[in-house]
């Protein structure tokens, strides 16, 4: 830290970098993020789907009469959500009274390699020695979830966006492999454990991924086509292409890209 010239601290300039990672369920977003986290100093985690609203309140389908938690109007509380991240944006830290329910969640572990783990936590650990000698406090949040780009609210406040996208094949198996989830912890540190009823898969979640993702993309094609205007700056990663190892690489040369640009522009 440096100081004002008489001996007096010099006050950290606190500068939040939010990072969106979205793609649609089981797409490895929350792997991603949490790797991502391990390297970054001072971040933390904001995972969408703790904006779910309470499962009472999970609109009903219109057409299969079913508790419909994937449809973009009803299935995150919007207004908490945004802000909750302009929260984090002024202060750096997640409000107090936010409950996560992700550590409820199984989850496969997929490693990453020490060489890019210790290259990248070097890299960003100097970065953030730099800042505090210049005055300012680097502070990363990690924003995942497979509604991310729906309402430009949310995603306006990223800095940096990425979507993994995964084919319908291997994100159906992926889903079916899990037991189930569990939601809306806000009011219940217990959560909620929801498991997919039959054919929710096909009925629900696959229909709301393609209509929430649609104008993201060139021609409305949300399994090949590229970025489209909607959503500024937007990385799109073909992750079921990639190693973890790559993936984790690819992204931090974007944030390394995204820090450059915000401390000295």
């Amino acid at each position: 830290m440096g100081d004002l010239g008489n001996g007096d601290p010099v006050k950290p300039k606190t500068r939040v970098i939010l990072v969106g990672i979205g793609g649609a369920t089981c797409s490895g977003k929350t792997t991603l993020a949490k790797h991502l986290a391990r390297i970054l100093p001072n971040s933390v985690i904001i995972h969408q789907d703790d904006f779910a609203p309470p499962q009472e309140q999970v609109p009903i389908h219109p057409v299969y009469k079913i508790q419909d938690w994937d449809a973009p109007a009803g299935a995150i509380q919007w207004p908490r959500m945004i802000e909750s991240l302009r929260e984090v944006k002024r202060t750096g830290v997640i409000p107090p009274e936010h409950i996560s329910h992700d550590h409820l969640n199984e989850q496969k572990d997929v490693p990453l390699s020490d060489d890019i783990k210790l290259k990248w936590s070097r890299y960003f650990e100097e970065m953030q020695g730099n800042a505090e000698r210049d005055g300012d406090k680097i502070v990363w949040g990690l924003v995942d979830g497979f509604l991310l780009y729906w309402h430009s609210d949310v995603y306006e406040q990223l800095d940096a966006r990425v979507f993994l996208r995964i084919p319908e094949d291997v994100l159906k198996h992926r889903r079916y492999a899990r037991h189930g989830y569990h939601t809306a912890v806000q009011f219940d540190p217990e959560g909620s454990l929801w498991r997919d009823p039959p054919h929710y898969w096909d009925q629900i979640v696959w229909p709301a991924y393609l209509e929430a993702n649609r104008e993201i993309f060139a021609g409305g094609d949300v399994e090949h086509g590229g970025p489209g205007g909607k959503v500024p700056r937007l990385v799109l990663v073909d992750a079921i292409k990639e190693s973890m190892e790559e993936l984790v690489d690819k992204c931090c040369e974007l944030l390394k890209e995204t820090l450059l640009e915000i401390r000295y522009t």
